[in-house]
């Protein structure tokens, strides 16, 4: 209990057993604390209430039983992400996904009740086969051909947890399966709030993408995901309806305007028009040495202004359970503040509405 929660806040700390132990003045060595996170010694009291006070958590969360662990963890990360980056956010996303499940929990809802298009992941042996199953997911999932308007909305109707939390910028997301000691696991995805509105959504298909698809494939796993995403957030029928079979060249103006009716990035417009043959190679590639020379370092005219980025498409079911509690006498006001991480007077505005924190709701 004590040992697997020091080692998760330590992680989530990103500090290193000898890190924590200078955090500590050296009360205790670094040997010390590995020990204590292996269950081979308990710290003395004294101890702790500073590893509590060091790590920033009370001291009841390192008696409380771990409620969960992530399994078939898969990175979307730049070179240079090093071990302690990803140790480091898959503590944050466990400790996410707990308050997530617990929520749940009280509400008496079934957290791995999702709707799986795919049961079974597929073989990719050719990138062709990645259209035919981003049109099997829509298929199934009745959306037709039309753009997709919010997808934290769509995958969080369908059952997976979605997370947007601030990561290393090294760190794209991940997707993962949240296993728990009774139930079936959970499929989560996680978005870094740092990235564009129009890169989070394609990471979200992406990694979306990834649940679908069998890691020992011919294609490479990463390629596979991210022709998906493509086939997935921009389905060649439509694309096709909108600007034609085969192109000679696309001018600024319009697809800027085509990046709005998609939401996606104008980069990764300009590869999929290359991926369904609508533009050649070569106008592909002189495409990125004039008009797009830039835009895989710098997003032209992007849907969400920099002053706001992470304000749109943001995953609203775990804060709107969390009121639902509140409202319901499930949860009291402070547990509220805890498990949404927000101040109790933020709390009691969003409940009651401005100016009404001393009114309640019949």
């Amino acid at each position: 209990m004590l040992a697997d929660r020091l080692k998760l806040a330590r992680k989530r700390a990103g500090l290193s057993l000898r890190d924590l132990a200078h955090r500590l003045d050296d009360q205790v060595s670094a040997q010390a604390i590995g020990k204590y996170e292996r269950g081979e010694m308990m710290p003395s009291s004294p101890v702790l209430i500073a590893l509590s006070k060091t790590l920033g958590l009370p001291l009841g969360y390192f008696m409380s039983p771990m409620q969960a662990k992530l399994d078939g963890v898969e990175f979307r990360q730049k070179s240079g992400t090093t071990a302690t980056d990803r140790a480091r956010v898959e503590a944050e996303v466990l400790e996410h996904v707990e308050r997530y499940l617990m929520i749940e929990e009280i509400l008496g809802l079934d957290s791995a009740s999702w709707n799986n298009p795919i049961p079974k992941r597929q073989r990719i042996d050719d990138p062709l086969a990645c259209e035919g199953l981003a049109s099997t997911v829509r298929g199934r999932w009745e959306l037709g051909t039309d753009p997709i308007p919010n997808m934290t909305q769509l995958l969080e109707q369908h059952g997976i947890k979605v997370l947007l939390l601030l990561l290393p910028e090294r760190v794209d997301g991940l997707t993962c399966l949240v296993s728990r000691p009774q139930g079936e696991a959970v499929p989560c995805i996680v978005v870094n709030r740092h990235m564009t509105l129009e890169r989070r959504r394609l990471t979200l298909a992406h990694e979306l993408g990834h649940r679908f698809i069998d890691p020992e494939s011919s294609v490479p796993s990463e390629k596979a995901a991210n022709r998906f995403a493509g086939a997935f957030l921009m389905p060649a029928d439509h694309l096709q309806e909108e600007i034609g079979k085969h192109r000679h060249t696309l001018g600024y103006r319009e697809i800027v305007q085509l990046k709005r009716i998609y939401r996606v990035s104008a980069a990764s417009m300009l590869l999929r028009f290359s991926h369904l043959g609508i533009i050649s190679q070569a106008a592909l590639v002189h495409a990125f040495q004039t008009v797009a020379k830039e835009w895989r370092k710098m997003e032209p005219e992007p849907l969400e202004p920099p002053e706001l980025r992470g304000q749109e498409e943001t995953p609203s079911r775990f804060e709107r359970l969390c009121y639902r509690a509140l409202a319901e006498d499930l949860i009291s006001l402070p547990k509220a503040a805890e498990l949404l991480q927000k101040p109790t007077s933020e709390i009691e505005v969003a409940l009651n509405g401005p100016g009404m924190n001393d009114a309640s709701c019949d």
